[in-house]
């Protein structure tokens, strides 16, 4: 259990409220396991129709991925809107991406409603295609786009992307405006206050550590208490360790990293003339952002070990320099890793398993949106009958390799990073 880590989030706190451990018997309608976003959000979305709700933490609510990731707001998913056409069909594809935009739409509502301190919030993020890839790539996904979803994206041509962005790394660009960046950790934590002025509760420093049924109850026990409830959700991600080995067996939990510059003044604004995020489209993807106080962001990579942050920040201060080396000589600030958990499918785990036991989990790669999905989903169903969690049902609970997950997973970044190695040595 601890603390949050050193971060340029962290160090940007809106408030640092703690919530008491559990202790003692407690009882709730729902008992939710894990405080990160996808927790939170059920949460609320329980305590709002009058539920309820006890969250358990293990450590501080947005301490794993919600509360240090890249801080990008957007709609679709992780594997592609591409991949869920061709798993389910446009009718089905369709009901799931209109689920993205209302998520997307709800974080922003959220962070008007509730007061929430994460600004500024910054609109746009640019998709950039490699300079080596098909000119017309990025032309025929913006034609699919708004053919099959109604999803309006800008293009911007590779000269126009050169204009903006100091380096040759590019080729076109599509820029979704409705998409936005924030503050991770403070939109996080105002979901948590949000939560408990509704009535909620939440428990920090408490780890779920054994279930156990009781009748028609369920008994989550931590080291200094238990909840007794009639329903559970799993929502830990990739710290779920092997709590309930069913849902475990299908996460993969790899780590990913983010680092900060130092401010940069008016080079940052000569280097990158947009305030948009940006990400690129490789498998193994670059993603950053200007920062208000004019710091760059940059994060990336994927392991299966947690590297010192010193290792950290070499590996992503090389990585920028791929693409803006100009900035050689501009030093890292802070740097950390962090936990996040990816279904082998790269699409969230949202279902249950029946007999009051539900999950929300897995929503690596476009977790601070998909996690209202989650949160949605499951708070309605379990609320008021909602069944549109079943749209997630044709990708199950696929086997991602139980105690051999984190290797594969690490092989097959090093696949894709190979991939990625040659067609630029090809292209250039």
């Amino acid at each position: 259990m601890a603390d949050y880590i050193d971060s340029w989030y962290a160090r940007g706190l809106g408030d640092d409220h703690h919530y008491p451990a559990l202790a003692g018997a407690q009882d709730a309608d729902v008992c939710v396991v894990g405080g990160g976003l996808a927790g939170l959000t059920t949460a609320l979305e329980l305590v709002e129709r009058g539920r309820s709700v006890i969250v358990l933490e293990a450590h501080r609510v947005g301490w794993g991925a919600s509360g240090r990731n890249g801080g990008f707001v957007s709609a679709g998913y992780a594997c592609g809107m591409g991949a869920v056409v061709d798993r389910v069909g446009l009718d089905h594809a369709r009901e799931l991406y209109q689920l993205s935009v209302e998520a997307r739409e709800a974080v922003r509502s959220r962070i008007e409603r509730f007061g929430i301190p994460c600004g500024p919030v910054t609109p746009g993020i640019l998709k950039a295609s490699l300079a080596e890839d098909p000119a017309d790539g990025m032309a025929r996904e913006q034609a699919q786009l708004m053919e099959r979803f109604g999803a309006a994206r800008t293009l911007i041509s590779a000269e126009q992307l050169r204009s903006v962005l100091a380096t040759k790394r590019y080729g076109a660009g599509l820029l979704d405006e409705k998409a936005f960046h924030q503050h991770s950790l403070n939109f996080t934590r105002g979901i948590a206050a949000a939560v408990v002025a509704a009535g909620g509760r939440i428990a920090e420093q408490s780890p779920a550590v054994r279930f156990e049924r009781d009748g028609t109850s369920h008994i989550v026990h931590t080291a200094a208490g238990s909840v007794r409830a009639g329903a559970v959700v799993l929502a830990a991600s990739g710290y779920i360790g092997w709590l309930y080995p069913k849902l475990s067996a299908a996460i993969v939990p790899v780590a990913t990293y983010v680092m900060t510059t130092p401010p940069l003044g008016d080079r940052l604004a000569r280097t990158i003339k947009v305030p948009y995020g940006i990400s690129d489209t490789r498998f193994c993807n670059d993603y950053y952002r200007p920062l208000s106080d004019t710091r760059l962001m940059w994060g990336g990579r994927v392991s299966s070990s947690q590297p010192s942050p010193e290792r950290i920040g070499r590996m992503l201060h090389r990585d920028m320099l791929t693409v803006y080396p100009q900035l050689a000589d501009v030093p890292v600030e802070v740097a950390w890793g962090g936990t996040m958990g990816y279904a082998r499918h790269k699409m969230p785990l949202i279902g249950t398993f029946g007999d009051g036991i539900w999950y929300a989990t897995a929503f690596g790669g476009h977790g601070m949106a998909q996690t209202s999905i989650g949160g949605a989903v499951i708070g309605r169903a379990i609320a008021e009958g909602d069944d549109r969690y079943k749209l997630f049902a044709p990708w199950g609970l696929a086997f991602a390799g139980g105690s051999f997950a984190k290797p594969i997973a690490q092989l097959v970044y090093w696949g894709h990073k190979a991939r990625d190695a040659w067609r630029a040595r090809a292209a250039a």
